[in-house]
Formats: structure tokens, C-alpha cells, sequence
């Protein structure tokens, strides 16, 4: 369509206006595009925080509503939409925004880059589910210009679903100047009512079966057991919190779980802190355990998919199989009751970030994406 004021116009498109890794990702990568070289707009199919994010950072950001994977009410709205904003690429986050995207800019002939932030043929599907998702990821992932890969490990299982898949790996990034360990935050623990002297351990996640809350509360019941003075808290909502909040009643831990519901605050949430623990079943490329790490946080999660790309076991993090409550319980006592550990492990994480997982690095190589498919 031609660059407005000589710059490229890029549509970033994600499901939904909560903020989760996806949207983390997103408002990290539009505050830190080069504005002279660049124009982000956002659009999200609902409403939520992140929209209010971007205002807040003069960052366009629209919404047309939907809450399916495949609206054909809405293409013809998305395609009028593109046209409108005179936009050069598009940027989709996951398959649901895909999905709505995909056919209004192959029908003005503008470039699609698509971010997988994790394939939706995760495990835990229906076989029949399963088959359709592949076939789905398949087919929008050959009609883009560009797939993203958020870790080596999606390459590759794209590559071994699809026999045939182009995928770059441009791994996830974090914000130092977000996620400062030497900054000031608001003192959560006064807030919560947590004692000094009591060990802190931190889940940020929604509550979903892909994040796994239970086994959380369950580890946690049994580490208490061996170290009293352990207090747990859960960040987030979802489908599986009244299952969570039943899993800690039944373990007699309610006193020492403390389900605070969705904040924005995650860096203050992430000070107040000792411990950080995802015991997910799978995942892209978790920005909330880089999040965790650029704290300096003593990490434990699960040994799955790009997690495995970020936390070296033993050296910057833990990590332990994915549903087992009785490894998560012994790495939890392990990083309690070894405080030497626990301070390598704090350190070691805060400089794999800065070195390896900055931000500004991620969107370089995004920026260089947008600049070949606009020359």
C-alpha cells in the first residue's frame, strides 16, 4: 500500500486484550520498535488491559470484536480495517488472530509475518481436535511470508507435523528496564500481610490446564510439609481456579496460599518474590520464566519444550517433569533449604537474560523480518 511519511506500517494482531506471554510480547516489541523507521498498530478481537497498555503508551490500538477462531463475520471488517489504516505488514500473535487475519491481507497482497507462540496441537486433545488443529497450522502456515518460532523446539515439532515447514527461530525477549532487580517497587508483602522472615514462592500464570495450578498447589503442600515457613502466591485466573482453591483446601494449606486474582503489577509481584514456579505441560517460549529470571528469581519449571532453551538445570534455574508433584515438592525443598544454591541460581539467571534474552535483541531481528518483505 506504500509507506506513509516513509515509514513501514505494521499491523500487530492478537486474539485478545488480556495480557498473558502473547501480549507480553506484543507490548514489548511495539514500545521498543525504532519510530522513525516504523508505525505499529494494534488490533485485538476483545477488550482488556493490554489495550488499555498501549493507549497509555500512544500506541494505536483497536479492537473488533470476536471470540471465535474462525469468524468470517468479521474478515470483510478486518480486510476494510488494513485498508483504512494504510498498513504495509502484517504481524499476527497465534492462530486464533491468524485465523480472522489471514484471508483479508492475502486478499490486498500485503506480507503476513506469523508469530507461533505455541502450536494449538498441544498434548491433552482430543485425537480429533488434535488432527484438525494440525491440519489448520499447516495451511496458514504455508500461505505466510514469514513464520516466527518462539524456540528451536516449535521448529521443530512444526517440522516433524508438517513434513514440509519454514520456520526462523527468533526467540522471546524482556524488558531490563521493566524488569529491573535494582528497582523500586510497592511492597507486596506489607500489602498481603506476608512476614519477612516467611519464603516466597510466586506462580503468574492463568489458571488453565496448559499452566497446571493444581499440581502447583499440591507440590507446594507437600515442600510445606519439610519447610514450614513457605508461603505460596497464586497470580492469575481462569477456568481451573475454583479447582485450584478446592486442591488447597483439601491439602489444609489455605492459610498459606494466597490467590490474589489478575495484576499488571508483575515486576513488583516478581521483587517481593523468592521462588518462581511453572509447572506447565507445555509451552513456546515462556516469557514469564525470562520475566522470573531478569528479576533474579530462583526458577523451577518444567522440562518442556523452549523452557528447556532458557533454564539450564542446576546452573540459572531447575527444572522437573511436567506433572509430578513429588519433583516439583523436592525442588521447591532443594532452592528453600540451600540458600547458596539459591543465590546461584538468582545470579546466574540475571545474567543469561541480560546476555542472551534482552528485548532489544528480539526486536532487531523482528524489525529486519518487517524491512526484507517491505523492500
Amino acid at each position: 500500500m506504500g509507506k506513509v511519511n516513509g515509514k513501514i506500517r505494521v499491523l500487530e494482531t492478537i486474539r485478545q486484550g488480556k495480557i498473558g506471554g502473547g501480549e507480553s510480547h506484543v507490548l514489548d516489541l511495539v514500545a521498543t520498535l525504532d519510530r522513525d523507521l516504523f508505525e505499529p498498530v494494534v488490533l485485538s478481537f476483545t477488550e482488556g488491559p493490554m489495550i488499555t497498555a498501549l493507549k497509555q503508551m500512544n500506541v494505536p490500538a483497536y479492537v473488533i470484536g470476536s471470540e471465535k477462531a474462525f469468524d468470517i463475520g468479521v474478515w470483510r471488517r478486518v480486510k476494510s480495517f488494513i485498508q483504512q489504516q494504510q498498513i504495509d505488514v502484517v504481524h499476527v500473535h497465534g492462530t486464533r488472530a491468524n485465523s480472522n487475519v489471514l484471508w483479508a491481507a492475502r486478499s490486498l497482497g500485503l506480507p503476513v509475518v506469523y508469530t507461533i507462540h505455541g502450536w494449538s496441537f498441544h498434548e491433552g486433545l482430543h485425537p480429533l481436535t488434535k488432527r484438525l488443529r494440525i491440519a489448520a497450522e499447516k495451511f496458514i502456515t504455508r500461505k505466510t511470508q514469514v513464520n516466527i518460532c518462539v524456540s528451536e523446539s516449535n521448529r521443530q515439532t512444526g517440522i516433524k507435523a508438517f513434513k514440509r515447514f519454514a520456520g526462523v527461530v527468533i526467540r522471546n525477549g524482556v524488558s531490563l528496564r521493566k524488569f529491573n532487580p535494582e528497582g523500586t517497587y510497592p511492597d507486596l508483602r506489607a500489602e498481603y500481610g506476608i512476614p519477612a522472615e516467611k519464603l516466597l514462592i510466586c506462580f503468574i500464570a492463568r489458571m488453565t490446564y496448559q499452566k497446571d495450578p493444581v499440581t502447583m498447589i499440591r507440590g507446594f503442600a507437600a515442600a510445606l510439609q519439610q519447610v514450614p515457613q513457605l508461603q505460596l502466591l497464586m497470580i492469575g485466573d481462569g477456568e481451573l481456579m475454583p479447582a485450584a482453591v478446592s486442591a488447597a483446601r483439601e491439602a489444609g494449606v489455605e492459610q498459606q496460599v494466597i490467590f490474589a486474582g489478575y495484576r499488571q503489577d508483575i515486576p513488583a509481584v516478581l521483587y517481593a518474590a523468592d521462588i518462581y514456579c511453572l509447572p506447565s505441560l507445555w509451552e513456546g517460549f515462556p516469557i514469564g520464566v525470562l520475566e522470573a529470571m531478569a528479576m533474579g528469581k530462583a526458577v523451577i519449571a518444567s522440562d518442556v519444550d523452549g523452557t528447556k532453551e532458557a533454564v539450564k538445570d542446576g546452573e540459572n534455574g531447575l527444572l522437573i517433569p511436567a506433572e509430578n508433584v513429588p519433583a516439583l515438592a523436592d525442588a521447591i525443598v532443594k532452592v528453600a533449604t540451600d540458600e547458596r544454591l539459591r543465590y546461584q541460581l538468582q545470579q546466574n539467571a540475571k545474567i543469561e537474560i541480560a546476555t542472551h534474552f534482552n528485548v532489544a535483541g528480539m526486536t532487531e531481528k523482528i524489525a529486519a523480518v518487517y524491512q526484507q518483505l517491505c523492500k
